[in-house]
């Protein structure tokens, strides 16, 4: 694997918690959304990833058997969360139905900050490996000196 790969699956990774991360603050700040412009509560997003080639079909093509199988991640979509909300009972609240019952998204806020951990940690990860290329790369050029 040369360096410029190491770069490209790193930045796949990048861009896809990036992505991710987005998608959980989105959730978070529409926690008690009751009213959307297509109707009804908020739904709650998720990230749906995938693997993906870095390379190019001729660089495919170029590379032996040893280095074909390197992967990097990338977005599939953005799915919405089909469970439905919670009811809350709030008989003066400009959103409740004629029982009196107000559906409030299902987000669960500790699920959501955990989600936010764990890819910010893989932002962080993806971060430091690309530290560590240009680290590699930088004393690959002090040899050469």
């Amino acid at each position: 694997m040369d360096f410029l790969t190491a770069l490209d699956i790193g930045a796949s990774g990048l861009s896809a918690e990036r992505t991710h991360l987005n998608i959980i603050s989105m959730n978070l700040a529409n926690a008690k959304t009751t009213r959307t412009p297509e109707g009804g509560a908020y739904r709650r997003r998720t990230v749906v990833k995938a693997t993906t080639d870095v390379d190019s079909p001729f660089a495919k093509a170029m590379q032996d058997a040893q280095t074909r199988e390197l992967k990097g991640v990338r977005v599939l979509g953005i799915a919405r969360d089909e469970r439905p909300g919670k009811r809350v009972f709030e008989p003066g609240h400009p959103d409740a139905d004629q029982e009196g019952y107000v559906t409030y998204p299902d987000i669960n806020v500790v699920e959501e900050m955990t989600n936010m951990l764990t890819a910010t940690r893989s932002y962080e990860a993806n971060v430091s490996s690309m530290q560590s290329v240009k680290s590699m790369w930088n004393k690959a050029l002090e040899i050469g000196r």
